[in-house]
């Protein structure tokens, strides 16, 4: 086919039409390339379309020097609109690449069949469809989660299929390399809310209580949370991620075909670094947090560390920082739980493991909060 590059010395393609007694003659000229802007093509296409059926398009093209794929779709176009009006169009006047490129384009017709359509549904379809959907990811992360623990148990009778020192690998990433996001994270919140209660308490020249707030909040709720919620968009992400990786390359499948259990070597191992460490991880925010309240509260409302210490010390009771730990621990795990699953129930293909990891941080997240709400409940029947 000839070049497609433009000059500008090169005559413009252009397009006209003569009547003749069986229908139409359409002359064609000048190099039809792409960029340049063909003339007539309006005007042809409406005398096109005023012809009556059984009418016949004849074309001269002896003044066409150069052409390329613009060349063929305005023919195409042509030959579309004359169809739909069963009118028959001649083509040997024009080049015979153009004439073979034209009969295969209208040699294999369209199917109707393998077009995608698009089924509009009411919202009571798409809602139970959600809803069916949902009932059953629920039960199969329950399952999942049945089968974490026949793992664990599995491990303690010491028959469980697992290394060592995958566990001392994923405990180095779950916890010390993520001691840099968790204090920053809880340093800021400490801040927050010694300020947003200090700010409070001065209206009642009760600003000292502010290490109360701070105490007790981070203490029992809030470090617990959000250094949850960091590891689920850390080592949940990444989890999902692994896991999803290796069931894109087939390697799930090699270490069922040799007998390995999934759930023993991959699973296993990532929950229990995040049951050890997020509580742990805990501990460390609840630190940092009441220390970034000490730094609003000394600069602010001169209030000395050392009473802030002292009275958020004597504000927190020991049940109050076991509470935290323990929540802290059943996050860890239910993050561990949900990057996993659902790299395990990944796709093949790489927009099927960003899926799975963006699922896995949802997930997460939302079931951190919903335990939240429970604990809250529980917690305050029980008085603790």
């Amino acid at each position: 086919m000839p070049p497609t590059v433009t000059d500008p010395a090169t005559p413009a393609p252009s397009m006209s039409v003569r009547p003749d007694d069986a229908g139409l003659e359409i002359v064609l000229a000048g190099d039809w390339v792409i960029g340049a802007a063909p003339a007539g093509i309006a005007e042809a296409l409406a005398a096109v379309e005023a012809l009556p059926g059984g009418a016949r398009i004849r074309f001269e093209a002896e003044a066409v020097h150069r052409w390329d794929s613009s060349f063929l779709a305005t023919l195409l176009r042509l030959d579309e609109s004359a169809r739909e009006r069963e009118v028959a169009i001649e083509t040997d006047g024009l080049p015979q690449g153009a004439r073979r490129l034209l009969a295969l384009a209208g040699a294999v017709p369209e199917r109707p069949d393998v077009q995608r359509e698009t089924e509009e549904r009411d919202f009571i379809d798409r809602l139970g469809e959600a809803s069916y959907d949902t009932w059953h990811a629920g039960r199969d992360f329950i399952e999942f989660v049945g089968e974490v623990a026949l793992s664990f148990t599995r491990w303690m009778r010491g028959i469980a299929q697992f290394r060592g020192r995958d566990l001392a690998l994923l405990i180095q990433q779950a916890g010390p390399e993520a001691l840099g996001v968790v204090a920053l994270v809880n340093f800021l919140l400490g801040l927050i809310l010694a300020f947003v209660g200090a700010a409070q308490l001065e209206e009642f020249g009760a600003t000292l209580y502010v290490a109360n707030l701070v105490g007790i909040a981070m203490v029992r709720d809030m470090a617990a949370v959000m250094t949850a919620i960091v590891l689920a968009g850390r080592s949940g992400a990444s989890y999902a991620a692994a896991i999803g990786t290796m069931q894109t390359n087939q390697e799930i499948d090699a270490l069922r075909v040799n007998g390995i259990s999934v759930v023993d070597s991959l699973v296993l191992p990532r929950v229990m670094a995040l049951v050890i460490m997020t509580p742990l991880l805990t501990l460390y925010a609840d630190v940092i947090g009441v220390l970034g309240g000490s730094l609003v509260a000394s600069t602010m409302f001169d209030i000395s560390p050392l009473q802030f210490f002292t009275q958020a010390r004597s504000a927190v009771p020991l049940k109050f920082l076991l509470g935290g730990l323990f929540k802290g621990t059943v996050y860890g795990a239910l993050v561990a739980m949900a990057g996993c699953w659902h790299g395990i129930r990944c796709g093949r293909s790489a927009a099927a493991v960003g899926r799975a990891t963006t699922s896995a941080v949802v997930l997460g997240i939302i079931l951190i909060i919903a335990a939240a709400g429970i604990f809250a409940y529980v917690f305050n029947v029980l008085g603790l």
